[in-house]
């Protein structure tokens, strides 16, 4: 810089005079030193929120950005021990608390029932705010799915049980659904005779799915206890699963499986090859999860169902498909690009939807829990009391069997017979 433009610039004049050097000293702790780190609130772009993360955890701010930054103000301006974990005017972020809960203090197959209706949920509404919840949110919501009773039913009890829980934990004052009315479930009167299963098993492609149907077929055990158990839970010798109090349903007392011979000898071949973590895996080696046996099942009954349709020399009406051809969606996305659809992929989409279907229609649906069922059902028509029975199902209480004795009454012949020997 030189004089003479020092001489023209006083600010400049008085500046240079102010300055002196800093001490040694100084300098070092700067040199050594790093600037404090303050978090920043970022936008995800699949949820279309914004989040800040202070002390390991993601906090949600909600999808406003003005609104996302005066919370953020509001929480670094508070107490580090009084900060809110979620800000209560937000259903998106009650929803990520009481996951957050589940996640801790419920079994990880109970979180995901709840991930999975709540994520849905909240895609639907992301910028909903708590106080604006209404009944006919979460009505329409679960309406819009086409599902059965049952599964509208489970989709409402999952965002009624988080608001529920929301007030109890006192992150809000009223629970703006508390008068949503839930339905009763369906009954399902699926019972599986002897000879079903002869013909299911063989729709069976898929080798360890077929040990998870026979097994459950055996021994009649909960779903989430085939899918559970391991080689640590085996007790060959007394021809038993064994899993601890802490591993079995409602967490009160020890749960144990007995094993026939054909579970035995399933049980056996399965810990050769995995002799720790679940028996029970897919054909990629990745223990089966319930979605995952459910979807198999839903493949099973398309197979059954298009082989009906096959014998029965039934085919989809060219009417019938040119009619829902107009209900469905005109555009598809490619790499990114709305595009339409082209007449022959409406067609082949109708027709695909439509033979699934009339599939669905001519096969029953099967389930693990069908196939428990109809293990007890066996059980009481054969003669076993019905305290055996509850005690080898895992009931803490035999009146549950009252449930299953529904099966029985689709049984004639055995109703008659019990009728005649109670007449003596």
């Amino acid at each position: 810089m030189s004089e003479k433009f020092v001489r023209e610039m006083p600010g400049i004049r008085a500046g240079l005079r102010a300055f002196q050097p800093a001490p040694v000293f100084s300098l070092l702790m700067l040199e050594g030193s790093q600037m404090p780190h303050f978090p920043k609130p970022f936008y995800r772009k699949p949820r279309k929120l914004w989040y800040v993360q202070i002390d390991g955890k993601q906090i949600n701010l909600g999808p406003d950005k003005d609104e996302a930054f005066r919370q953020y103000h509001q929480l670094m301006t508070t107490p580090k021990k009084r900060r809110p974990v979620v800000e209560s005017s937000s259903l998106t972020g009650i929803i990520d608390a009481f996951l957050d809960w589940v996640s801790q203090n419920r079994a990880s197959e109970t979180y995901e029932w709840y991930r999975y209706r709540l994520q849905r949920f909240i895609e639907r509404h992301a910028d909903l705010r708590c106080s604006d919840l209404k009944p006919f949110h979460v009505e329409t919501w679960a309406s819009s799915y086409g599902l059965s009773v049952t599964s509208r039913r489970n989709y409402l009890r999952s965002v009624k049980r988080c608001l529920k829980w929301a007030k109890k934990q006192g992150y809000i004052e009223r629970n703006p659904i508390a008068d949503l009315e839930v339905p009763n479930a369906e009954r399902k009167e699926v019972f599986i005779s002897q000879g079903e299963y002869d013909t299911l098993l063989p729709s069976v492609r898929n080798r360890s799915l077929a040990d998870l149907i026979e097994v459950t077929w055996e021994t009649g055990c909960r779903p989430q206890e085939s899918l559970r158990v391991e080689a640590r839970h085996v007790d060959i010798e007394n021809q038993r699963w064994v899993l601890s109090q802490s591993e079995a349903k409602g967490k009160k007392i020890s749960r144990v499986v007995y094993l026939t011979d054909r579970a035995l000898a399933i049980t056996l071949r399965l810990l050769k090859d995995q002799p720790s973590g679940p028996l029970f895996r897919n054909t990629s080696g990745r223990p089966w999860t319930t979605e995952a046996v459910n979807c198999a099942f839903d493949r099973i009954q398309q197979r059954m169902g298009r082989a009906e349709m096959d014998r029965l020399s039934e085919a989809i009406p060219e009417c019938d498909i040119i009619e829902f051809m107009s209900t469905l969606k005109p555009t598809k996305c490619v790499k990114g690009v709305d595009r339409l659809k082209r007449e022959a992929e409406l067609r082949h989409e109708a027709k695909q939807k439509l033979t699934n279907k009339r599939a669905a229609e001519l096969a029953p649906r099967y389930s693990l829990y069908a196939l428990r069922h109809s293990w007890a059902t066996r059980a009481l028509q054969r003669g076993v009391d019905p305290l055996t029975v509850a005690i080898l199902m895992g009931h803490k209480d035999p009146s549950t069997l009252s449930k299953v004795y529904q099966h029985l009454s689709l049984s004639p012949e055995h109703m008659l017979q019990q009728a005649k020997k109670a007449a003596g």
